[in-house]
């Protein structure tokens, strides 16, 4: 668990320290904005290799979460932000996969917490402009078609939903499968050196271990990748019911 709490690097013991954790994480913001820009810098009319790498990424997040969920009107308003936050996370997610960082970005609360935050500012702020306060209120407590007496019930269920459970799931989901992987990978392979290094009839197991840290290590990849998706598709679909005529 000390992996997720490390000593700082600097101003220990102010609001500003900075520790381990948040160089990996400035380590992999300057990578992607860096490598964006030089994509970007660099694009042809016929894309290569990268080019085409990144631009499908692109596609994929604007057509299956954006355009699909959104539709064109409004995904050309919020597909930036969606995109940026795919990127974003799956870039931090793949953190434990590079020597010397070996850690995702998004394994302790700041960045799940903070887009989270983000995303819930910005679905309440397009809903209050599209049907203003007291429409944004009633459209997200009062669904049509509900008897008077019920909405007794629900009107409260739904503002701590609204306001409190979308946020705080979209960063425990992303921060728990984050945390969860990485505290897999680590006891498996701390299995696997205390099997070699045992020197008994349980070194023969060594292997098989071995063989299931990668495995899991693997499994992870995929892991990071769906939670970016998740967290954007969900992200998409609360924009989606804020700026919605329909419930």
């Amino acid at each position: 668990m000390d992996e997720f709490f490390p000593d700082p690097i600097l101003f220990a013991g102010t609001p500003f320290e900075f520790n381990r954790i948040q160089l990996v994480r400035l380590i992999i913001l300057a990578a992607v904005l860096i490598f964006m820009c030089i994509v970007a810098s660099r694009s042809k009319l016929v894309p290569g290799r990268v080019q085409s790498v990144v631009e499908m990424l692109v596609e994929f997040v604007h057509k299956n979460i954006v355009v699909n969920v959104l539709g064109e009107k409004d995904g050309r308003r919020f597909g930036p932000w969606l995109i940026t936050v795919f990127v974003l996370i799956l870039a931090m997610n793949l953190g434990f996969m590079v020597p010397g960082l070996n850690m995702s970005g998004t394994a302790v609360i700041g960045i799940p917490l903070l887009l989270a935050l983000a995303t819930f500012v910005i679905y309440v702020a397009a809903g209050i402009k599209e049907h203003g306060v007291g429409g944004y209120l009633k459209h997200a407590t009062m669904p049509p078609g509900v008897p008077g007496v019920v909405y007794i019930l629900l009107i409260p269920i739904e503002l701590i939903q609204v306001f409190v459970v979308r946020w705080a799931s979209l960063t425990i989901r992303l921060l728990a499968n984050m945390v969860g992987g990485h505290m897999i990978i680590v006891v498996l392979i701390g299995l696997t050196h205390a099997l070699v290094v045992s020197l008994s009839w349980l070194t023969v197991l060594s292997p098989l271990a071995g063989a299931l840290s990668l495995g899991v290590f693997a499994f992870k990849i995929f892991v990071a990748a769906l939670q970016a998706f998740i967290f954007t598709i969900l992200s998409a679909v609360y924009i989606q019911m804020a700026v919605t005529d329909e419930h």
